[in-house]
């Protein structure tokens, strides 16, 4: 068989970097993403991968990553959107979003949506990184920005919250033009995650707790999983997963109501 093309972001370091390395090692074409230039560079040389650069907050960033892409690639079999994070205080991106939900959300959203054309032609699976946290979050369309209440661990929660919902969507839109999609927790893994944030969860990371979180590798389990399986056969398209089942997300994650309003937001503030 062929080898396919997988474009993996935030693969620069933890799970993005632990399937990247997986799978060039069973000879698929891996392009990597990442905001580290040092890192980024680094994985690429020792898997032998092509990479791009490209920092989530700043939205010129990633529509200048998807042309490129779409010059280089006209096939990509995989998108896994990995790239995300907690944040500290509420910041406003230079876009004018919140930075969490520009990050974990509205970036990967218009990388997806640039690409469109390329990954429908390609029968494309889109997997992307949520997380347990989701349930911390709570969508409310009328504040995106998250101008009243603001907290940390809500604001992450939320964008991830919105990964699973964009996930239905994307399945609902694009399902009859090829396009096989999923939303997965990685687990509580053992990375810098939540390092440069204000979150009480970055002392975890660093503390005893530490020893039982897992390794990238396993927290990159699931998503090889579904890079790796059929949807329809091993899973479904749409739907939330967690150790290769499925997983009850946040109630409002199965609000399609709220998914189309989402997506329209979406694309209102992604809008050149």
């Amino acid at each position: 068989m062929a080898s396919r093309t997988i474009v993996i972001t935030g693969a620069s370091d933890g799970i993005g970097a632990a399937a990247a390395r997986t799978l060039a090692k069973a000879g698929e074409q891996v392009v990597v993403v990442g905001r580290s230039a040092e890192k980024t560079r680094a994985l690429a040389k020792d898997i032998d991968a092509d990479y791009f650069l490209a920092d989530f907050s700043e939205l010129a960033q990633v529509r200048t990553l998807a042309e490129q892409l779409k010059s280089d690639y006209p096939r990509i079999d995989v998108l896994a959107n990995n790239a995300g994070g907690i944040m500290g205080k509420r910041t406003l991106t230079a876009d004018g979003n919140e930075s969490t939900f520009q990050v974990n959300h509205l970036a990967p959203f218009l990388l997806t949506t640039l690409l469109m054309d390329t990954l429908s032609a390609s029968g494309a699976k889109i997997i992307n990184t949520s997380s347990a946290a989701n349930n911390f979050g709570k969508l409310d369309l009328s504040d995106l920005t998250a101008s009243h209440g603001y907290s940390t661990n809500r604001a992450y929660g939320t964008g991830k919250l919105a990964n699973i919902l964009f996930t239905s969507e994307l399945h609902r839109r694009f399902h009859e033009r090829g396009i096989t999609t999923a939303a997965f927790h990685p687990g509580v893994v053992r990375t810098n995650f939540a390092a440069e944030s204000a979150s009480p969860w970055r002392h975890a990371y660093k503390s005893i707790l530490n020893r039982f979180m897992l390794t990238p590798d396993q927290g990159a389990d699931t998503m090889l999983w579904l890079i790796n399986g059929t949807a329809g056969t091993d899973w479904i398209s749409g739907a939330y997963y967690a150790k290769r089942a499925l997983a009850k997300a946040n109630r409002q994650a199965y609000d399609a109501a709220l998914a189309r309003g989402l997506w329209e937001k979406s694309e209102e503030l992604v809008a050149a």
